[in-house]
């Protein structure tokens, strides 16, 4: 082989080697640009995560609105109970996905009583709980944080929307000791159960849509008052009981306005570079995050 020949093969390798760092650099500047989520203030300002756990460290009770089907939601659920956890105040998760009088099987399986099978075999778990809440939940088992089941039993909201409030009158002492006392205080001029009014319910009295709602809310707030005090709680639930500073939180307030409550709402856009005007203000944080992500399920929600 002469000598020009090797040096132009010496050089088309370092060309070629050249031209594939190329391309790996550009590939890599547009991952950059590609974001899984952002997180934003309540004033559209983007925040980064380590701001947001910040601000959520000195609160009293944070309430993380989710999108139930959004896994990367519960991923940072699992990095917010952890850093959570590590605060020296003792912290208390609880959810919406377990109703209080199931709060026996929950504490069994917390005390290493009964496998998840057994858990499994004696409540109903939401049909997404494999996927996306055992994680959090076996986490919080494994800090040693308490897990509360909050939600009102299902057969409430589903009596209080055929029959209204008065369904909630004569229950058995077991299920009065379930709820908050009752009469259970209700405004009907909220937004957020005013939107529900305007929805269409067929033949079913739409006043009670609102209420259904309500129960599940005021059932929420009780058990999370209940374990406030020397405790911080990070309560998980979906995003439309607690955006706008509503449901949840509006029980909260009235019950105990001294808490220190900090939201967090998660939202989708098509373009997360900037939050769409709509969703500001929901939440003192809003998670933005691609539509394109995918989902656990599919829901309506």
């Amino acid at each position: 082989m002469s000598l020009l020949s090797y040096l132009r093969i010496v050089m088309l390798r370092r060309f070629s080697l050249l031209l594939i760092l190329i391309l790996l650099l550009g590939l890599d500047l547009g991952a950059q640009d590609m974001k899984a989520y952002q997180i934003y203030s309540a004033k559209a300002k983007k925040v980064s995560f380590g701001k947001m756990a910040k601000k959520l460290s000195k609160a009293d009770l944070v309430l993380f609105g989710e999108s139930h089907d959004l896994s990367l939601a519960h991923w940072l659920e699992l990095l917010v109970l952890e850093h959570l956890a590590a605060q020296p105040q003792d912290l208390v998760l609880g959810l919406e996905m377990f109703e209080a009088d199931e709060q026996d099987a929950l504490d069994r399986y917390q005390a290493g009583m009964i496998d998840h099978d057994s858990l499994a075999a004696r409540i109903t778990l939401w049909s997404n709980y494999e996927t996306d809440y055992r994680s959090v939940v076996d986490r919080a088992v494994e800090l040693g944080v308490h897990v509360v089941a909050t939600n009102a039993p299902t057969e409430l909201p589903r009596k209080v929307f055929r029959e209204g409030f008065s369904a909630l009158e004569g229950l058995a002492p077991e299920t009065i000791a379930l709820l908050p006392e009752l009469p259970i205080p209700y405004d009907p001029t909220l937004p957020g159960y005013k939107k529900m009014l305007e929805m269409d319910h067929g033949d079913m009295n739409s006043e009670n849509f609102p209420r259904a709602q309500a129960i599940r809310d005021a059932t929420m707030a009780h058990h999370i008052i209940r374990h406030l005090g020397n405790n911080k709680v990070l309560h998980l639930n979906g995003s439309y009981h607690s955006d706008h500073f509503e449901g949840i939180c509006w029980y909260v307030n009235h019950h105990r306005p001294e808490t220190a409550l900090v939201t967090i709402s998660t939202v989708t856009q098509k373009d997360i570079s900037q939050l769409e005007s709509a969703h500001a203000g929901k939440a003192d944080f809003i998670i933005c995050v691609p539509e394109q992500m995918p989902r656990s399920y599919h829901t309506s929600f």
